[in-house]
C-alpha cells in the first residue's frame, strides 16, 4: 500500500471513531476549564486560616478521656503526700519546700522547648511564640527559685539532692509525654501549678502577719519592680497588664501566688484549639504605655 492510501485510511479510521463520542456538555467543558486553572494540591490543603495547627496540642495532640485527667491529679496528689508532705513537714521547712517546688515547677518548660526545637530542625512544625511563650514562663520560674534561694530554701544539700534529681528525672518523662501527646502533658502540669497555687495561698493565709513584717529578698525587687517586664507580661496569656506592689515579704508571696495562678490560665488554654495571646505582639486590648 502507499503512503498516500495508508495516510487517507487513517484519517477515515480517526473521524468514525470521533463519530461514535458522546457529544461533551457545554457545561463538562467549563468545568474541565476550571480544573486546568487550579493548582494541584489546593483540594488537599486548606488555607491556612483553615488550618488546625494553630497550637501545639491542635497540631500533635489528641483530647483526653477524663480517666487520664483523673489519673495525672492521682499523680500530683501522690507525690505531694508521700514526698513533700513528709519530707518537708514543718514549719521551719516552707523555704526548702517551695525551693524544692520551684526547682521542679520549671522543668515541664524546658521539656516543651525542647520537644519544639526538635520538631523545628526536623521541619515538622514552627511556631515562634510558642517557644517565646514557654522561655518566659521558665524565666519567671526561674526568678521564683532564686527568691526561694536567697530566703534559704536551698541551704541543706539533701533537699538539693532530692529536688534537682526529681527533676533531672521528671525532664525526660515531661518529653515523652510532649511526644507522644502535648495535651497530656499541658494536663499534668496544670495539675503541677494547681498544686504551686494551692500552697502558696495556704501559707500566705496562715502566716500573714509574719510576712508582713519581713522586708522583702533583693531577687524579688530586681525582678516585679526593678526588672524589664516583657518576659513578665509574655507568659500573662489572658491579656492582663500585672505589675505586682512588692513591699515586704507577704507581697513577694502574693506575687508568686498569682504567677501560679496566671501558669494554670495558659495551661487550660493550651489544651484548646484556642491560640495564645500576646500582650506585646498587639493581639490584646491593653495600653502598655
Amino acid at each position: 500500500m502507499n503512503r498516500p492510501l495508508l495516510i487517507s485510511c487513517l484519517l477515515a479510521s480517526a473521524g468514525s471513531i470521533s463519530a461514535f463520542a458522546p457529544p461533551q456538555s457545554s457545561t463538562v467543558s467549563a468545568i474541565g476549564r476550571r480544573r486546568s486553572t487550579t493548582p494541584l494540591f489546593s483540594a488537599i490543603v486548606p488555607p491556612p486560616e483553615e488550618r488546625s495547627d494553630a497550637n501545639p496540642s491542635t497540631k500533635f495532640g489528641s483530647p483526653l478521656s477524663d480517666g487520664l485527667k483523673e489519673a495525672n491529679r492521682w499523680s500530683i496528689g501522690f507525690l505531694k503526700g508521700t514526698i513533700f508532705d513528709t519530707f518537708f513537714a514543718g514549719e521551719d521547712r516552707a523555704y526548702a519546700r517551695f525551693y524544692a517546688l520551684e526547682t521542679i515547677a520549671r522543668v515541664p518548660y524546658f521539656s516543651y522547648l525542647s520537644v519544639l526545637h526538635l520538631y523545628e530542625t526536623l521541619g515538622r512544625w514552627r511556631r515562634a511564640k510558642y517557644l517565646k511563650l514557654h522561655f518566659a514562663e521558665s524565666w519567671n520560674e526561674l526568678h521564683h527559685l532564686l527568691i526561694m534561694e536567697e530566703l534559704g530554701g536551698n541551704d541543706r544539700f539533701l533537699d538539693r539532692f532530692l529536688a534537682q534529681h526529681i527533676a533531672f528525672g521528671y525532664y525526660g518523662v515531661v518529653i515523652l509525654s510532649y511526644l507522644i501527646n502535648p495535651i497530656f502533658a499541658y494536663n499534668l502540669n496544670q495539675d503541677v501549678e494547681e498544686h504551686a497555687f494551692s500552697t502558696y495561698d495556704e501559707y500566705l493565709r496562715e502566716n500573714e502577719e509574719m510576712l508582713k513584717g519581713q522586708p522583702a529578698p533583693q531577687a524579688a525587687i530586681d525582678y516585679y519592680i526593678d526588672g524589664d517586664m516583657y518576659m513578665f507580661d509574655e507568659f500573662q496569656t489572658t491579656c492582663e497588664m500585672r505589675r505586682p506592689k512588692i513591699e515586704n515579704l507577704y507581697d513577694v508571696f502574693v506575687a508568686i501566688r498569682d504567677d501560679e495562678a496566671a501558669h494554670v490560665e495558659t495551661m487550660k488554654t493550651l489544651q484548646t484549639e484556642l491560640d495564645v495571646a500576646s500582650i506585646h505582639d498587639g493581639e490584646c486590648e491593653v495600653d502598655i504605655f
